[in-house]
């Protein structure tokens, strides 16, 4: 599991939406060295949101946990050394 504060997600998989169970979180696009700029992004109000970098559509779901995903993958996971 991941040790950041703030969830993580990617968007390797290029899929159109990623669903989420977190209002704040960070976009890094694909997981490093193709990643973007770390961007923060805080739902709100809104269940919706695009990240102004890499257009991936994040949906809050309230069946998901803080930090989790569908499709689970796009979760950034530490990598293990």
């Amino acid at each position: 599991m991941s040790n950041h504060v703030v969830p993580h997600f990617h968007n390797d998989a290029g899929v159109s939406i990623i669903e989420i169970g977190s209002q704040e979180f960070m976009c890094v696009g694909a997981n490093p060295p193709f990643d973007h700029p770390h961007v923060f992004l805080d739902l709100g109000n809104d269940s919706e949101i695009i990240c102004p970098y890499c257009s991936t559509l994040y949906r809050f779901a309230a069946d998901l946990g803080a930090g989790q995903s569908r499709p689970p993958e796009c979760v950034v996971r530490d990598k293990v050394a």
